[in-house]
């Protein structure tokens, strides 16, 4: 057997997720006819949520929900809204499906956290960096982060537009080993089940190819804004970062546990280079705007794979901010590798030769420990 259905065989579970993202579409978050949050769906949720972290995971909910849960206050209810009904829309109901969210997990005794992003966040390099490290320190707090789209401030050039890519880019940004999407429909068929009883389920996608993006059909009528077509635009995101990915069935009791427990389901598997695929991104995409110039020791440990500390820095180049990429100098000069750095150069100028734990009392605030994390270094 090849290894790669040696993987197919073997499909991710979420019971074993160390972490893992789940999009929740308006359409099951929020009951059309009362024009409120599902509730005890959203109890249900949450406490399969809360047993997931009992057994170690770390779970972070993508929520869509707030411009429909508004529509019918503002009496906004024709099918399509201009681009500031949906602002004013989200301003009004984000305040509802955030309230929504924190009773269903504090029942569970678990505290939900809020954020709010545009795309801007997560192609902007810097704000990318700032949203990362707040979920991190999130997650390691013991919170559950609900996300959602900043669609108060977004304009349409740069919205995601819907919660399927969004989810996908943070469960990128988080290195998240699992994604899961959750639907109206169980999963990827050959055709659109709806119109085509020969449609065939297909359990498990190996790769993304040309005739898997062809199975994307139109969004469907309603409050979503996704539809399979930005489910596959999705699993792109996710399985290039190394990420898995399913679309499950979300209307149904105990979605999470469901899904655990084997319930009909499309896996994407994720890239077998996944990981690699951003560190090649930082290597050959980016354009260095500085140097480090590290000493004999730091540049050994760097060759077995361990960030970068200012402990081991002798030199530093260039004008750069926190986010950017720098070129990192062997002690003759030469190349080694290439990263983002954590600080802009002229806190990074304060702090090189000095050890991690003095870094709060160099600059009057703490940051990270290294001046370049290993996750964002490529050695060359």
């Amino acid at each position: 057997m090849s290894a790669r259905l040696a993987q197919v065989a073997a499909l991710p579970s979420v019971a074993s997720a160390r972490r893992l993202v789940i999009k929740l579409g308006s359409a099951l978050v929020v009951d059309p006819e009362a024009a409120a949050p599902r509730q005890g769906w959203l109890g249900e949720v949450a406490a399969d949520i809360a047993g997931l972290r009992a057994q170690g995971t770390e779970v972070i909910v993508v929520s869509s929900g707030a411009i429909a849960l508004a529509r019918r206050t503002l009496n906004l209810t024709q099918p399509r809204l201009r681009l500031e009904e949906k602002q004013a829309a989200a301003a009004v109901g984000q305040i509802r499906l955030a309230q929504a969210w924190t009773e269903a997990l504090s029942a569970q005794r678990l505290t939900a956290a809020q954020l709010l992003l545009t795309m801007e966040d997560t192609e902007d390099r810097r704000r990318y960096l700032n949203a990362r490290a707040t979920l991190t320190t999130l997650l390691g707090l013991g919170c559950v982060p609900v996300i959602n789209e900043n669609d108060t401030v977004a304009t349409a050039e740069i919205r995601f537009g819907d919660n399927d890519r969004l989810a996908a880019r943070v469960a990128e940004m988080v290195q998240a080993d699992q994604l899961v999407l959750f639907s109206d429909i169980d999963g990827l068929y050959t055709a659109d089940p709806r119109r085509d009883p020969a449609a065939a389920h297909i359990p498990v996608v190996p790769a993304m190819t040309a005739e898997i993006d062809a199975m994307g059909g139109e969004p469907p009528p309603g409050y979503s804004s996704g539809g399979m077509r930005t489910k596959l635009a999705a699993a792109r995101i996710a399985t290039s970062a190394g990420c898995a990915m399913a679309i499950a069935l979300g209307h149904q009791p105990h979605p999470l546990r469901a899904l655990a427990e084997g319930a009909r389901c499309t896996w994407f598997l994720p890239s077998q280079d996944g990981r690699s695929a951003r560190k090649r991104w930082i290597a050959g995409s980016l354009s260095p705007l500085g140097s480090v110039t590290v000493d004999a020791g730091a540049a050994r440990a760097l060759s077995t794979g361990r960030s970068l500390l200012p402990a081991g820095v002798r030199g530093i180049a260039g004008d750069f901010a926190r986010g950017d990429a720098v070129r990192v100098l062997g002690p003759d000069g030469a190349e080694v590798a290439r990263g983002l750095s954590a600080y802009n150069s002229d806190d990074a100028r304060r702090i090189i030769g000095h050890r991690s734990e003095e870094i709060e009392a160099i600059l009057g605030w703490r940051g990270r420990d290294e001046l370049i994390h290993r996750d964002d270094l490529v050695i060359l």
